[in-house]
């Protein structure tokens, strides 16, 4: 929710927050004399340009250089909202050049990690910028074990906490509130920020929410469901035919969008089927088995509950084959046996092979219901003028680009369709591109910038230009479409220039 910016709305927040101390903040050491409730500041200090460093001084190998990040207030704080939390957060504001606006970032996984490195490109483009490592340390979930009220700060407590008291921190250092607040994170952080639009709706103006595991449960569901098939024997394995499966779906797909680039635009409109590469005789590294055309199938079959007929997540899709190390690789996908182990079943010694379909579907979904962020319902924040763009690539082989179309999709029929919701919420695929990044697309783009020029200008994004970056070269320029919209090819000139496409609906 924007405040006001004067030194009364200041004092307003503080005493609406039980902060005090707020006047003897006139420093960044100062801050240290602030209380907030629940809250320990650990660090206030003031860091000069380029003398920050990370990780040998912290015993974690290398050091990492920070020699271009201007001056700016490092704030350590921990929060404890229950005996058994221990929320850590770092708030990086800059000296000068503040830009009047808040950024918390997002994690990743089961992470429990601050990285010095996302907070420190924040304060470089002038943002008070926060990061939490969601109440633990690590990236596995055994944190969770007998500790649910740890397992809620992952959730969706900690970026809470983050929000309302980096906000507060802020506005004392500066003397003035934050005229913006705004959440920037991909996968878990994706995830994040639309719990945040879900159950906080006045914490943040504007929300960056990439490859979005909203539907946690579901992605660990098809994890399992996949590695029983593949490690299922011998003949299931597919890891050597990545590459023949994925050359045979550009060789029936590529040019089904007018442009054959070795990226499919949408890959729905794909129906290959992997029988069509099956061996005649023996085996060999273009062809599958019988075994492995099984194995291909499931990786792109949704999951079905099969008591209730319901689709518990989407398979990948075509295009997607050169990622499919992450699900269908030597082991099964660790970040999701890990919910099996220490959040679900509670033993860490699950094997995932035990699994049982027809009675277990529902009990994950009951004890992971904190993590999930499907709640269709987005009135409260787009009500107050809030916006959403959310990414995904079409190419994701680790959360399916699909669980991000059924969200976008369960919102429009909540909310009344896409005239209700456009103008405030939007989904872009991005083509070829895999998990965050990385793939044959074009996944290097600026979606904080467009989020800022809606929020703070109005200006809705019709399209987003993306470009593909290969050995420190930009190589190919596309426009990203608001979906359903896709990037059509107008016909002349280059195939890799954004200027010879338009928007428009298939």
């Amino acid at each position: 929710m924007r405040i006001i910016s004067t030194m009364r709305a200041v004092a307003l927040l503080a005493g609406s927050l039980g902060i005090t101390g707020v006047a003897a903040a006139a420093t960044c050491e100062g801050l240290a004399s602030l209380s907030l409730p629940n809250t320990t500041i650990t660090t206030a200090q003031s860091v000069a340009a380029g003398t920050f460093s990370a990780g040998a001084a912290s015993g974690k190998g290398k050091a990492a250089s920070f020699n271009d990040v201007p001056a700016f207030c490092r704030v350590a704080f921990t929060v404890k909202p229950t005996p058994d939390s221990d929320i850590k957060i770092e708030l990086w504001m800059p000296a000068s050049g503040w830009n009047h606006k808040f950024e918390a970032n997002g994690n990743g996984g089961w992470s429990g990690a601050i990285t010095p490195a996302t907070l420190a490109t924040g304060v470089k483009l002038g943002y008070a910028a926060a990061m939490t490592d969601t109440g633990h340390e690590g990236g596995s979930a055994s944190f969770a074990l007998g500790h649910p009220e740890k397992l809620v700060d992952y959730g969706y407590r900690a970026v809470h906490e983050m929000a309302v008291k980096g906000k507060a921190i802020t506005a004392a250092f500066y003397g003035e509130a934050p005229k913006y607040s705004y959440w920037n994170g991909c996968s878990q952080g994706g995830r994040q920020g639309l719990d945040e639009a879900q159950r906080y709706p006045d914490d943040f103006d504007g929300i960056v929410a990439g490859a979005p595991a909203v539907n946690f449960a579901g992605r660990s569901l098809q994890a399992v469901w996949i590695a029983q098939q593949v490690h299922k024997d011998e003949e299931s394995a597919i890891q050597s035919k990545f590459q023949a499966v994925h050359n045979a779906v550009l060789a029936a797909c590529d040019a089904q969008d007018g442009v054959k680039d070795g990226v499919l635009e949408d890959p729905t409109h794909c129906k290959f089927d992997p029988k069509s590469i099956e061996c005649k005789g023996a085996d060999g590294p273009d062809c599958l088995t019988a075994a492995q055309v099984e194995s291909v199938r499931r990786m792109y079959t949704p999951v079905t509950n099969s008591r209730t007929k319901h689709v518990e997540f989407p398979g990948f899709e075509p295009g997607s084959e050169m990622g499919w190390n992450t699900m269908a690789g030597q082991q099964p996908f660790g970040l999701a046996t890990d919910l099996f182990k220490y959040v679900v079943f509670k033993n860490p010694d699950w094997d995932y092979k035990t699994m049982n379909w027809d009675s277990d579907i529902a009990l994950t979904r009951k004890e992971s219901a904190d993590l999930d962020a499907m709640n269709p319902d987005l009135s409260k924040y787009l009500g107050h003028n809030g916006k959403i763009i959310q990414y995904h690539g079409w190419a994701d082989p680790q959360i399916a680009p699909g669980s991000s179309v059924d969200y976008y999709k369960s919102v429009l029929e909540k909310m009344g369709g896409a005239g209700k919701v456009s103008g405030s919420y939007r989904l872009f695929m991005v083509p070829g591109m895999q998990h965050c990044g990385g793939g044959d697309g074009t996944s290097t783009f600026d979606m904080l910038t467009a989020l800022e020029q809606w929020v703070e200008s109005k200006q809705a994004p019709d399209k987003i230009l993306a470009s593909r970056v290969r050995n420190g070269q930009t190589d190919r320029t596309r426009p990203l479409c608001p979906y359903p919209q896709v990037a059509v090819y107008n016909g002349t000139g280059s195939t890799d220039d954004a200027g010879n496409f338009s928007c428009k609906a298939r």
